[in-house]
């Protein structure tokens, strides 16, 4: 059996699981999400526990299984605390500031990155004085939290060289040597 998929989730106090018709709702003090289950997987909420099942030991049964317990999981853990992605800007001029749902980049085109976020974010944008920009995304969705911290990251990439760009924070960037004088 899977060990990720054998594995129950305990449900913390506060916070409720309901199936109907293969579409799990979770809702906790930080909102509600849904997950649609595919049917060949065998979910049971009990005794303040959740745990998944298959039917047999085929490779879809076994990559599924796994699967959704995990997104089950995250589920669970993000109506409890929630999920924080943090980015950092390094680069000369690079800043960010934010009102309301807009993040307003600064990445050294030649002009402002307007960026709408999802309701279900937020956001915040701080630039202190000696150190980097950050963005810090906040929500309860940990698929949707990450997709707009990976298109966040995709407007400008770290590069090998001098390693200027958005990258996360405590991200390693492989650095490359540039060209060397020949004499």
């Amino acid at each position: 059996m899977s060990r990720i998929g054998k594995s129950p989730i305990n449900i913390p106090s506060g916070v409720t699981v309901s199936i109907v018709d293969q579409l799990v709702t979770v809702k906790g003090p930080k909102g509600e999400l849904q997950q649609e289950i595919d049917p060949v997987i065998d979910i049971q909420v009990e005794d303040n526990t959740v745990t998944f099942a298959r039917p047999s030991d085929h490779k879809d049964h076994r990559s599924k299984h796994g699967l959704y317990r995990s997104l089950v999981n995250n589920m669970v853990v993000g109506v409890t605390e929630g999920y924080t992605i943090e980015l950092e800007l390094v680069g000369v001029g690079y800043r960010a500031s934010s009102a309301g749902q807009e993040l307003t980049l600064a990445l050294g085109y030649s002009h402002p990155i307007v960026f709408m976020l999802p309701s279900e974010i937020t956001v915040e944008a701080d630039t202190k004085k000696g150190a980097n920009p950050f963005v810090k995304l906040t929500s309860h969705d940990k698929q949707l939290v990450g997709a707009v911290a990976s298109k966040i990251r995709s407007l400008r990439k770290p590069e090998p060289y001098k390693g200027k760009g958005v990258r996360y924070k405590n991200e390693l960037i492989r650095r490359k040597a540039g060209k060397t004088a020949s004499k």
